[in-house]
């Protein structure tokens, strides 16, 4: 009987997610600030996830999660539904080889929904913890020095879309389980800014990642990396978030607490600061750093944002099918925040790897 209600309650969800058009294009609204975003710690099943570290652009009300099949969760933003659009990322928090993936996301009358489900290296359910964001932008940026682009493919065309310089961004796939993305407009002189991938489907295991990273002052150019339940080249749906001097939802002062930076020397045991400097942004301006604790474990250290609510994403960046998540939850004391610790596997062995870490806060 429990098991009826579980896949009534999944089939419910799934259906509203689909009414509520989960994949049309990105609206042409007015507005240099997000339309809507929100971003949770889950660490239930069921219920309310930790208040202390949920927050977003609705009024009353919280974040909520519903259970589907085991590694599945249905993670339910109240207030910022919206009729198609918009970008999700999700990273698990695990002691082990796990990876979360989003399933699809779509609108239930005022709330959003994001379907998630975890997975152990070989294909396994997992019961991981983890970290979300949910966010949708749209209209223009005055600043020069700030941009801000997401792309979700879905495994066969671009389905939404945003550019702050209000250009069209583009996905050429080149082989299985590689693309090549470029956003024009958003450009810069130097490698600076954080980008986010995030695997996208709702029947099989899959994991993604950048794989390479160029720039020019015309725009950013990205290479996206998945891959399968093992190590094997993936076609499949995916998001990505470029960020620049704005938090992982577009959004800036507020939050006037957020950072971020690319681990790109994981050998240097630190701690260091990562280079060029506009790869290791920090707002209102202190200088993060990366540390080893470990063999593939990176201690990142947030000065001077550390603000509750709050979330970290992270990405694994480099050629072939390693990936990174979240050991433990990140910790706030003081003005600081750690990410104690950032861990990134070859299958399920642990190995120095090149990562891209972003902290935001609400405030």
């Amino acid at each position: 009987m429990r098991l009826l209600r579980t896949v009534f309650t999944r089939l419910l969800l799934l259906v509203a997610m689909v009414a509520g058009g989960t994949t049309a294009a990105a609206s042409a609204a007015q507005a240099a600030t997000p339309d809507v975003w929100g971003f949770a710690y889950v660490d239930t099943s069921s219920g309310i996830p930790n208040p202390t570290y949920q927050a977003g652009s609705w009024g009353a009300g919280s974040v909520t999660v519903t259970p589907g099949v085991p590694g599945e969760y249905f993670v339910r933003f109240p207030g910022i539904g919206i009729p198609s659009g918009g970008i999700a990322h999700v990273t698990a928090i695990s002691q082990t080889a796990e990876w979360c993936q989003i399933e699809k996301w779509g609108q239930s009358g005022a709330d959003e929904i994001v379907a998630v489900r975890c997975y152990r290296y070989g294909g396994g359910p997992a019961k991981a913890l983890f970290s979300i964001v949910f966010a949708s932008s749209s209209g223009a940026l005055a600043s020069a020095s700030q941009a801000y682009g997401y792309v979700f493919w879905n495994g066969s065309t671009i389905a939404s879309h945003y550019n702050s310089a209000l250009a069209v961004n583009t996905v050429t796939p080149t082989s299985t389980g590689v693309w090549t993305v470029w956003m024009p407009g958003l450009g810069s002189a130097v490698q600076a800014g954080n980008v986010q991938v995030t695997a996208v489907d709702s029947g099989q295991p899959a994991r993604c990642k950048v794989g390479a990273w160029s720039w020019a002052a015309s725009g950013q150019k990205f290479q996206v990396l998945c891959h399968n339940a093992t190590n094997v080249p993936l076609d499949t749906g995916w998001t990505i978030t470029y960020q620049r001097e704005r938090s992982i939802t577009g959004a800036f002062a507020p939050p006037k607490y957020f950072a971020y930076t690319f681990d790109n020397t994981p050998a240097n045991p630190g701690p260091y600061a990562p280079v060029p400097t506009g790869v290791n942004f920090n707002y209102p301006g202190a200088v993060n750093t990366v540390q080893s604790s470990g063999t593939g474990m990176r201690l990142v250290t947030f000065p001077k944002v550390g603000i509750l609510p709050n979330n970290v994403q992270v990405t694994a960046y480099g050629p072939g099918p390693a990936f990174c998540n979240l050991q433990t939850l990140w910790t706030t004391a003081g003005s600081v925040t750690y990410v104690r610790n950032v861990v990134c596997y070859n299958a399920t062995t642990a190995l120095n790897q090149p990562s891209l870490v972003t902290y935001t806060s609400k405030a």
